[in-house]
């Protein structure tokens, strides 16, 4: 995980919360990705992902949301909800059509009025074992799709990447059948 993007975690009454403090990319979203799916496994239902300090988010970062939220929308009155993305991630997310998969800064939410106390019981920084080549180039293609299957515009902008990213994998895949030792 990159030390310069830090992800600290909290599991509150209701909901876990995942805050982000630089910029959401393909090296910190398998953290993210872990997070959520112990969180999900262990039976809950509501994660928040705190954007505040989030200087911007790559499409593999994006996609690795895209996930999570789809996991939690299949779980009755599940759901993943952006806290305080600011404009330009906003703007990103609802870009990619992610805001009809998530709630961004929802109005409502349990966690309103308590954010600076929630901040301050975080457990800092998530700590995740750094994955493999291949593991990489898996959870990287994952996510594009996730994006992919959003919609047809994602799909379009989306396709010509998760070609490379699966022809990039099933080579290195093949090349490590063929050659163990490498």
């Amino acid at each position: 995980m990159s030390v310069d993007s830090p992800i600290s975690v909290g599991v509150f009454d209701g909901f876990s919360w995942i805050r982000l403090e630089g910029k959401g990319s393909f090296q910190n979203s398998p953290a993210l990705k872990a997070f959520g799916d112990a969180r999900i496994a262990a039976g809950e239902n509501r994660i928040v992902v705190d954007l505040a300090a989030c200087a911007g988010m790559d499409s593999t970062f994006m996609g690795t949301l895209a996930g999570m939220a789809a996991r939690l929308s299949a779980i009755e009155g599940g759901g993943l909800m952006i806290a305080e993305p600011g404009v330009r991630n906003r703007r990103s997310l609802e870009d990619l059509g992610l805001d009809f998969l998530m709630e961004i800064d929802p109005p409502a939410a349990a966690w309103r009025g308590r954010v600076d106390a929630i901040r301050g019981a975080l457990n800092k920084p998530l700590a995740v074992d750094a994955p493999g080549r291949n593991q990489r180039g898996r959870h990287v293609l994952e996510a594009h799709e996730n994006l992919a299957n959003l919609n047809e515009k994602n799909a379009r902008a989306f396709a010509g990447v998760v070609t490379l990213l699966e022809k990039d994998l099933s080579d290195k895949e093949h090349s490590a059948k063929n050659d163990p030792g490498a």
